[in-house]
């Protein structure tokens, strides 16, 4: 599968502005700031597909980007407290439109910092995902940013704090090193060509 051809397609603010579900879809869901763009940009080898945000809560549309099997599609971060509360509920609104709408919906990659527990934000995400029985992977991001030893100690923690997410793939990933980036690409294949 050819990760590295790979073109942005489209932007959507409103749910009436979503286009149209004509290919499978690999959706990439957290908390504003989890380094999605970053895990987006090292999935397809360009510097700046997904534009890496220095000010949390900026993406404020569901962005489109189409390969040749499939579409990534980027859902705005969540979580960032100094959006304002309208801001907040046409998030959640558009968020909410896009995942209840008839789309093909292969894979949601619930992204989450390894270096801090899991946000109520976060556990709300990945409660209505595994009692809706959507198809996910959870990826821990920033692991670069932690020695060894504080590495193993967060993964023990970390399967400690999402062990109700019984049977759900953990896939540890640096963005620097891009360690857990096969991980991830095997993950999208497996979900893309599973028959329907």
């Amino acid at each position: 599968m050819n990760f590295n051809d790979v073109n942005f397609e489209f932007a959507a603010g409103t749910v009436s502005q979503l286009p149209q579900s004509d290919m499978p879809e690999v959706v990439f869901s957290g908390h504003s700031n989890v380094g999605k763009s970053s895990l987006i940009n090292k999935l397809v080898q360009r510097k700046a597909l997904a534009r890496v945000s220095a000010q949390p809560g900026k993406t404020a549309t569901i962005n489109f980007y189409r390969l040749q099997e499939f579409r990534m599609v980027d859902l705005p971060g969540y979580g960032y407290a100094k959006v304002s509360k309208a801001e907040k509920q046409r998030w959640a609104g558009l968020v909410e439109g896009y995942l209840s709408s008839e789309r093909d919906i292969r894979l949601i990659v619930q992204i989450i910092d390894i270096r801090h527990k899991p946000t109520k934000d976060d556990y709300d995400m990945l409660r209505f995902l595994y009692n809706s029985n959507a198809p996910f992977v959870i990826v821990l991001t920033k692991k670069d940013k932690l020695k060894k030893t504080e590495y193993e100690k967060r993964i023990e923690e970390v399967l400690d704090e999402l062990e109700e997410f019984e049977g759900i793939q953990l896939i540890p990933f640096s963005a620097i090193d891009g360690s857990g980036l096969d991980d991830i690409k095997e993950a999208i294949e497996e979900y893309i060509n599973e028959e329907e």
